[in-house]
C-alpha cells in the first residue's frame, strides 16, 4: 500500500511516498531556516508563504523520486495538527484536494503521533511494549507504547519543551536559530563540569518536566558574565546540555523501570542531539536496555513519519471529509490513555 504523506506543521515543507508504513520510497525536505535564522525564531506569516511557494514543487519531486505515477497511490496521509495553522493549513488543504482529485481517501493525522512513528522506519524497531520519550521544539513527552496507535501518556513538560529552552538559551547567548544544533557543537568543546547549572527533575519519582528554571539560570549566569570569552562560552555551552541530557536520561530510564519495558526510545528532533543520544545508550547498555533512535534524517520534521502513522489510522478506517479542518493545539489521538 503506497502512501503520498505531507507535512507542513512549522517549517519544513515535506512529502513523501511511504509503502505499507515501513518502506520510504522517497521523501523531500524543503528547509525554511534560513529564512527565520535573521529572526533568532520562526516567524509563522512567513512560513505559510513559504509553504505556498514549495508545496506544488516538493509533492512533485516526491511522487517522482519513488518511480511511481500518482496514480498508483492508495491514499494521502497529512498532519491535521499541531502545529502553527496557517502552516498546517497549506499542506492540509492541498493534500484533501490532491486526494479528492484522484479519487483516494484522504487521512488527516496527528504530528506527535507521527514523530513516535519515525522510529519504525529504521531495520532494527522497538518491540512492543515500550517506552518513547518525545523531544522536540514544541513538546516533551513520556509515553507507554503498547501497539502502532496504542499510547498512555507518562509525563510532560510543565512549561518550556526542550527544543524551545535550546532555542531561548541561544537567543540569549546571541548565536541564533535553530539554537539545538548551536548548543550541540559548542558543547562538543566545553567543559560540562566547568558550571554546575541546576537539574530540573521536579521529582525523581514522577514522569513531568519543567526546563524554565534551567533556562532562567543560564540567564543569570549571563548577568554575572554578560561577555563570555569562548571557552566560558562552550562551557555555558556544555553545562546546559549536560543538565538537559540528565534530566531526560533518568526521567526515561526510570519510566522503563516502572513499566517493567526492556526497549525505550527517543523520538522527535532533539533526538539528533548527540548528547542525548550518547547519555541515553549508555545508561541503557548498563542495564541491558534496548536503546532506539531513528535515523537522523527522521529526527526532525519530515513526511516519511507522517506515512508511517498514517498507513496505520488508514488501515483502522479513518478518513478526513472535505469540511474537516486542521487544528493548531497539541491534542492527544482518542484512545491515547491518561496515566
Amino acid at each position: 500500500m503506497k502512501i503520498l504523506a505531507i507535512e507542513s506543521s512549522c517549517d519544513e515543507t515535506a512529502a513523501a511516498v511511504v509503502e505499507d508504513g515501513t518502506r520510504v520510497l522517497s521523501s523531500v525536505v524543503a528547509s525554511q531556516v534560513a529564512v527565520h535564522h535573521v529572526y533568532g525564531g520562526v516567524v509563522p506569516e512567513l512560513a505559510s508563504r513559504k509553504h505556498v511557494e514549495a508545496i506544488v514543487p516538493v509533492v512533485r519531486e516526491a511522487v517522482e523520486s519513488a518511480g511511481i505515477h500518482r496514480s498508483e497511490l492508495d491514499a494521502v496521509a497529512v498532519t491535521q495538527g499541531p502545529g502553527l495553522v496557517g502552516a498546517l493549513l497549506v499542506g492540509f488543504s492541498y493534500a484533501k484536494a490532491y486526494a479528492w482529485g484522484l479519487g483516494i481517501p484522504c487521512v488527516g493525522v496527528n504530528h506527535l503521533e507521527g514523530h513516535m512513528s519515525s522510529i519504525f522506519l529504521g531495520d532494527t524497531p522497538p518491540e512492543f511494549p515500550y517506552v518513547a520519550l518525545l523531544v522536540s521544539g514544541g513538546h516533551t513527552s513520556l509515553y507507554y507504547v503498547t501497539g502502532p496507535t496504542e499510547y498512555e501518556l507518562m509525563g510532560q513538560t510543565r512549561d518550556d519543551a526542550v527544543g524551545e529552552a535550546y532555542d531561548k538559551v541561544s537567543k540569549m547567548l546571541g548565536l541564533g536559530y535553530p539554537g539545538g544544533v548551536v548548543i550541540d557543537g559548542l558543547a562538543r568543546k566545553g567543559d560540562p563540569k566547568a558550571i554546575a547549572f541546576p537539574r530540573p527533575y521536579l521529582d525523581k519519582k514522577a514522569f513531568d518536566f519543567s526546563f524554565s528554571g534551567l533556562k532562567s539560570a543560564v540567564g543569570r549566569h549571563l548577568k554575572d558574565y554578560p561577555d563570555p570569552d569562548e571557552v566560558r562560552l562552550h562551557n555555558i555551552a556544555a553545562g546546559f546540555q549536560e543538565s538537559v541530557a540528565e534530566v531526560l536520561c533518568h526521567k526515561l530510564i526510570y519510566a522503563a523501570k516502572v513499566k517493567s519495558c526492556r526497549h525505550i526510545a527517543v523520538v522527535g528532533g532533539v533526538a539528533a542531539n548527540s548528547r542525548v543520544r550518547a547519555m541515553v545508550g549508555d545508561a541503557a547498555a548498563r542495564r541491558g536496555l534496548s536503546f532506539h533512535t531513528p535515523e537522523l534524517k527522521y529526527c526532525g520534521d519530515n513526511a516519511a513519519m507522517i506515512g508511517a502513522i498514517g498507513y496505520h489510522r488508514f488501515v483502522e478506517g479513518s478518513a478526513l471529509g472535505l469540511n474537516d479542518d486542521a487544528y493548531s493545539r497539541a491534542r492527544l489521538p482518542s484512545n491515547t490513555k491518561h496515566k
